[in-house]
């Protein structure tokens, strides 16, 4: 999962993309209006965690003008402001939640996988495939009962390929889901290499990920 988290307060962005990341989302930090303006114009992202006072505008604007132009990227307000107004004005110009300073991480992190569940229609936390059951929370997965040993972007790269079975994803799709910027000096073809081990550990389950060249990968169970 990538996650844009748009916040001026340095240390609670860090705080937030360390603890995101322990939990498998790569993240982008941008401080401004207009550095968020920047990273969306290269980026595709999974949700975006927006605070409403930013020091060249409001979040609220950024809201407005990306569903102004037809973005439905889901969004998390994040801000010290908690009056009934605030948010109702936060939810009518789109947004998707909405969290209040100070916050739990925990809390936050449970609202970014809830709002990507929706996004894939999805209503349980575990992801199920034949014998392969996942669950995104604790990064952890078993098959046929018996855990999984999986690292950390292994785990993440399986939840990708499983929130989107039945789909082709590109290795660039692949590679924006696991790397954030700050990862730069990781290439695109790093995705093979975490796409072989997968499969070295799915042997013989029945699971298997299929590659269609020129195209990107698919998993799926026979039968």
């Amino acid at each position: 999962m990538r996650v844009l988290i748009v916040e001026d307060a340095t240390d609670v962005a860090e705080a937030v993309a360390i603890r995101l990341g322990r939990s498998g989302m790569a993240c982008d930090i941008a401080d401004s209006r207009e550095a968020a303006e920047d990273c969306l114009a290269v980026q595709r992202y999974d949700v975006i965690v927006l605070d409403i006072n930013l020091p060249d505008g409001l979040g609220t604007e950024l809201l407005a003008d990306l569903r102004g132009r037809g973005d439905r990227t889901p969004v998390l307000m994040l801000t010290a402001l908690f009056s009934v107004d605030d948010r109702v004005t936060a939810l009518d110009l789109g947004a998707d939640d909405y969290l209040v300073k100070p916050f739990d991480q925990r809390e936050l992190e449970a609202r970014l996988r809830a709002l990507v569940r929706r996004e894939a229609e999805q209503k349980s936390d575990a992801l199920v495939l034949g014998p392969l059951s996942f669950t995104p929370a604790a990064l952890s997965a078993t098959l046929s009962g018996a855990p999984l040993e999986l690292t950390r972007r292994e785990a993440t790269l399986l939840g990708l390929l499983l929130r989107h079975r039945g789909q082709v994803l590109s290795k660039q799709r692949l590679y924006d889901g696991l790397f954030a910027f700050d990862d730069a000096d990781v290439g695109v073809n790093a995705i093979e290499l975490y796409i072989a081990r997968l499969r070295k550990k799915l042997a013989g389950s029945g699971v298997g990920i299929e590659t269609q060249r020129g195209l990107g990968y698919r998993i799926h169970a026979d039968g």
